[in-house]
C-alpha cells in the first residue's frame, strides 16, 4: 500500500480541522439534534432532518480525515536539502513566457492541494513538468487549454 505524501504544514492543517470537527462542530450538532427532538413530531421536523444530515456529513469528514492522517507520509520540507532543484514541497516562482505573468506555486501532496491558495498537487501536469528542474530552466507542459511555456525564476523551501 502506498503512502500519499503530505507536507508538515498540510498535516497540521488537517489535524486542526479534525480537532475543530470533534471538539466544536460535533457537540454543537448533537445539541441541535436534541433541541429539534424536543419540538416533537420527527417526521415533519425540518430542523431535525437538517441537523441529522449535517451530523452525517461531519462524521463522514471526521472518518475521512482520520484515515488520511493515519496513512499519509508527513514530509518536513525544511529538512530537505535538494539545492536549487524542484522537488516535493518546493515553492516555485514562475513566469509565463507567452504573457509575462508571474505566478508562485508550492508543490504539495494530493491531500492538501488547493489552487486558490497556490498549492498544486505533486501529481498535477505542471508539478510533474517542474520536478527535477532548477532556477533558470524553461519548460512546457500541456494544460487543459493548450501547451504552456514557463521559466523558473526561483526555487525555495520553507
Amino acid at each position: 500500500m502506498s503512502r500519499p505524501p503530505i507536507t508538515k504544514t498540510g498535516a497540521e492543517r488537517l489535524r486542526a480541522e479534525l480537532e475543530r470537527l470533534k471538539s466544536i462542530d460535533r457537540p454543537r450538532i448533537i445539541a441541535a439534534i436534541a433541541e429539534a427532538r424536543a419540538h416533537g413530531d420527527l417526521k415533519e421536523n425540518a430542523e431535525y432532518h437538517a441537523a441529522r444530515e449535517l451530523q452525517s456529513f461531519t462524521e463522514g469528514r471526521i472518518a475521512q480525515l482520520e484515515a488520511l492522517l493515519s496513512t499519509a507520509e508527513v514530509i518536513d520540507v525544511a529538512q530537505l536539502k535538494p539545492g536549487n532543484r524542484v522537488v516535493f514541497g518546493a515553492t516555485v516562482d514562475l513566469e509565463d513566457e507567452d504573457s509575462g505573468v508571474a505566478v508562485t506555486y508550492q508543490i504539495v501532496g494530493d491531500l492538501e492541494a488547493d489552487i486558490k491558495q497556490r498549492l498544486i498537487a505533486v501529481s498535477s501536469p505542471i508539478a510533474r513538468a517542474l520536478i527535477g528542474k532548477s532556477a533558470g530552466d524553461s519548460f512546457e507542459f500541456t494544460a487543459p487549454n493548450g501547451v504552456k511555456h514557463y521559466e523558473i525564476i526561483d526555487v525555495r523551501y520553507a
